[in-house]
C-alpha cells in the first residue's frame, strides 16, 4: 500500500495553520560554508517544513548534504527535484514534479522514469506535483536547464488551463513558481483567479521576501508559501520569524 502519511501531515498543517510556511534549500557546493547557519535560522524561525532540491547541482554530493540537513533538523525533509539525480534516501518523501507548463518531454515524464526505481527502492512518499513556471520578470535557471518557456504572468486563462490539466491528471499540488531570486513573485490577482476554480492546494515560490506578500498571497488562499533566496541572504532570525508569523494566518 501507498503511504500518504507525509502529504496527510501537510494538509494538516495547512488547514490548522491557514498556510504552510516552507524553506527551500539549494544544496550546491556554493551554500557548503553557510548551509548550518540557514538551518539554525529556519529551525528558529518557525518554518514548517523543508525543501532540499536545485535546478543546476555542480557536483555528486547531494545524498551527503540532505543526510546532513535531516540530521539537524526535526522538520519533514522533501526533496523538491531539478532533476532524476536528485534523489536520496534520507529524505522524508518527494514532489514529484511535472513540468506542466513546458512541453519538453524529458520533464514531463523522462526523468520521472530515470528516478521511479530509486524512489522505489527508497520507499520514498511521492506527492505528485504540477509544476507551472511563470514569468518573473527574468530568466531563471528553471528555464535554462528545462529549455521551456515561462507562461504570461497575465494570461490567467492560460495558467488556469494548465493548473486544471495538472488537477484532472490526479496531481496532488499545484506549484506555481517564478525562480529563484525573482523580479516578481506570482501576483496576487492570480491566486484570486485561481483558487475559485481548483479543488487542490497551490504552492508558490519565487521572489517572495517580504511579511506583506506573504501575508497577501497566503490570506487569499495559497496553501503553502515558498522561501529560499530570502535564507540565502543569511537575514536577521526577526526577518524570517515576521515572514513565518505572516504566513500562518492562524497562529
Amino acid at each position: 500500500m501507498i503511504s500518504n502519511a507525509l502529504y496527510k501531515k501537510l494538509e494538516d498543517m495547512r488547514k490548522e495553520k491557514g498556510a504552510v510556511a516552507i524553506a527551500l534549500l539549494d544544496p550546491d557546493k556554493k551554500n557548503d560554508k553557510k548551509i548550518s547557519k540557514m538551518l539554525e535560522l529556519i529551525n528558529k524561525a518557525n518554518f514548517d517544513v523543508i525543501f532540499v532540491g536545485g535546478s543546476e547541482i555542480s557536483d555528486n554530493q547531494f545524498n551527503s548534504r540532505i543526510k546532513k540537513i535531516k540530521d539537524n533538523t526535526k522538520l519533514p525533509v522533501i526533496i523538491f527535484p531539478g532533476s532524476s539525480n536528485q534523489i536520496s534516501r534520507y529524505a522524508d518523501g518527494i514532489l514529484y514534479i511535472s513540468l506542466i507548463s513546458g512541453r519538453n518531454p524529458e520533464y514531463l515524464i523522462g526523468e520521472h522514469v530515470k528516478s521511479a526505481a530509486l524512489v522505489n527502492k527508497y520507499s520514498l512518499e511521492v506527492i505528485p506535483t504540477g509544476y507551472l513556471l511563470i514569468d518573473g520578470g527574468m530568466i531563471s535557471s528553471v528555464e535554462k536547464v528545462s529549455k521551456t518557456p515561462p507562461l504570461p504572468m497575465s494570461d490567467f486563462d492560460l495558467i488556469l488551463s494548465h493548473a486544471l490539466a495538472s488537477q484532472y491528471l490526479g496531481k496532488s499540488f499545484i506549484f506555481l513558481e517564478t525562480g529563484s531570486g525573482a523580479k516578481n513573485h506570482i501576483s496576487p490577482e492570480l491566486v484570486k483567479y485561481l483558487i475559485p476554480n481548483l479543488k487542490i492546494p497551490i504552492m508558490i515560490g519565487g521572489g517572495i521576501n517580504t511579511p506583506k506578500s506573504a501575508r497577501k498571497l497566503a490570506k487569499l488562499g495559497a496553501g503553502y508559501i515558498v522561501v529560499g533566496t530570502k535564507i540565502e541572504s543569511l537575514p536577521s532570525l526577526n526577518e524570517l520569524e515576521a515572514l513565518t508569523e505572516a504566513i500562518h494566518l492562524h497562529d
